[in-house]
């Protein structure tokens, strides 16, 4: 088999980035046969990990204070019996598809977190300074616990990556004397330069990139009962049986950032493990996460096995460098996965402060109270028109797709997001005073051409968006779902709707109105 795949390797290492056709010409390829993988009944598990998985670190459940056990797991099935947990309508190649594992963002107030296309809204944890109000004291219990949990695994992390630059520094300086006595024959200029490489590895990292890189901001919570689910995808590559997260990249995320995951499986009396000396492979009762060095074939997989109340720990880089999958048991499994998510445009603060920046360019007349255009520069009308669009679709879809959900948990995200609404409401003013301006006779044909080129394509982009979104909330998997998690085309209005929308809901009369100008015009 290894034979196989060396010979197969220049196919395989592009795997990644190949089209789906070369994927599938791959894994037929591959056929029955598959790629080696270890877990703890074999030999040389340890001796793997420590070589090509050690920024992987594994803490069993009773290093962990039972108190906080206690405290975590009261909290997942209090969520799960106030019915918080829901499946995912996410977008994958311009189709939707309903997760098989149920969700709960939990976090910092404000914060977002997108993967697949969707963009998930914490329920804000306790927070000083903000009134939140829960729907229940289960529910305000459970985040306060979750969020004491955050506190724990980030002290964790810090002490594991401390930990790991203490030995790698070590066997740095010990590499670095090694090299000094081999290279003593080497020129000046050699010499000099290895001593530069090897003190900028030797620098200790910055407090501050240590603590952008641990400071978890929020946790997806995950939940799945394998016995409820018809079917679920078997893993292709190493035969290591059902999966309940493919193999993936965690989305997101602040860079070389870590992630920390808590695992409760419910384990009782009726799943019982198999006898690790006759299996062969992972066992299937048991719940595991699996790692591989993406798309390397030299290097055999791994496959750690997750009881209740184990924590790991995915450090550094190694969400970049490996991929990760969730094999499923036979019990049902909560876990929380806390992140150092990306917030550098998925903040309640950052979007505010986006609408705040476009109505800049909106003013009223004093007398009149008429609204009008402080400037008509190409570039602030397009800078005016992308945070338009992504008011609409980052944030007011996004949020109304997911129905009803977060009312289960919080009313917080309701003001919030009825004042973006405003917000939107003055920018389509702001869109139709564009479009007043580039109608009237006297405007420069140069000026009104250089106005359009920029604006007519974030229209026709709102248009497609509108089209697209609509389309979404009419599926059949939008349809499945419960009434109060079921999609809602917000905003939506037609003509004949009474709510004084300066334009109509479908541009297209619109966009050939512009189309035919600037024909008209060259």
């Amino acid at each position: 088999l290894k034979k196989r795949m060396k010979e197969k390797h220049s196919l395989i290492f592009c795997f990644n980035f190949a089209p789906p056709k070369q994927k599938k010409k791959l894994l037929e390829e591959l056929g029955e046969n598959r790629l080696p993988y270890l877990t703890p009944a074999d030999a040389d598990f340890h001796q793997l990990w420590k070589t090509k998985y050690s920024k992987l670190i594994f803490r069993k459940s009773e290093t962990v204070p039972e108190d906080l056990h206690q405290m975590v797991q009261e909290s997942f099935l209090a969520l799960r019996e106030h019915n918080c947990f829901f499946q995912d309508l996410v977008r994958i190649k311009g189709k939707d598809f309903l997760t098989p594992v149920s969700r709960i963002l939990i976090g910092n107030p404000g914060c977002t977190y997108k993967y697949l296309n969707t963009r998930l809204f914490t329920v804000p944890w306790p927070t000083e300074s903000y009134d939140i109000k829960f729907c229940s004291p289960q529910i305000y219990d459970a985040c306060k616990a979750l969020m004491r949990l955050n506190d724990y695994l980030h002290i964790e992390t810090v002490q594991a990556l401390q930990g790991q630059n203490l030995l790698e520094n070590k066997e740095i300086k010990d590499t670095a004397v090694i090299d000094r006595k081999q290279s003593f024959a080497a020129s000046p200029t050699e010499q000099e330069s290895v001593s530069k490489d090897q003190s900028s590895v030797c620098v200790s990292e910055d407090d501050r990139s240590l603590k952008n890189r641990t400071s978890y901001n929020l946790t997806l919570l995950n939940y799945m009962d394998p016995l409820q689910m018809l079917y679920l995808k078997q893993e292709p590559y190493f035969g290591m049986g059902s999966m309940a997260v493919s193999w993936h990249h965690d989305e997101n995320l602040v860079a070389r950032s870590a992630v920390a995951v808590y695992s409760y499986s419910c384990e009782d009396s009726s799943v019982q493990e198999s006898n690790e000396q006759e299996l062969k492979g992972r066992d299937p009762a048991v719940w595991h996460v699996g790692l591989k060095v993406a798309w390397d074939i030299e290097t055999p997989g791994l496959a750690v096995p997750l009881h209740q109340g184990d924590i790991y720990l995915m450090l550094d880089d190694l969400n970049m460098t490996h991929q990760h999958c969730v094999l499923a048991g036979l019990s049902p499994r909560f876990s929380s996965t806390h992140r150092v998510a990306d917030c550098s445009r998925g903040t309640l603060e950052y979007i505010l402060g986006q609408c705040e920046l476009a109505l800049q360019n909106l003013q009223s007349d004093s007398d009149s109270m008429a609204l009008s255009l402080k400037s008509l520069e190409a570039a602030v009308v397009k800078q005016v028109e992308e945070i338009h669009n992504e008011v609409e679709f980052e944030w007011l879809r996004q949020f109304w797709f997911q129905g009803k959900r977060y009312l289960k948990c919080t009313d917080w995200w309701l003001k919030p997001m009825a004042k973006l609404e405003e917000f939107w409401r003055k920018m389509e003013i702001m869109t139709s005073l564009v479009l007043s301006e580039v109608r009237k006779e006297q405007q420069i044909e140069e000026q009104r051409n250089e106005t359009i080129s920029c604006f007519l394509p974030l229209l026709k982009e709102r248009q497609k968006l509108r089209k697209e979104w609509t389309a979404r909330c009419q599926s059949d998997a939008a349809e499945s779902l419960p009434e109060d998690q079921r999609p809602e085309c917000h905003p939506f209005w037609t003509d004949d709707d009474e709510c004084n929308m300066p334009l109509p809901y479908d541009l297209e009369e619109v966009i050939a109105y512009l189309q035919n100008l600037v024909q008209w015009i060259e």
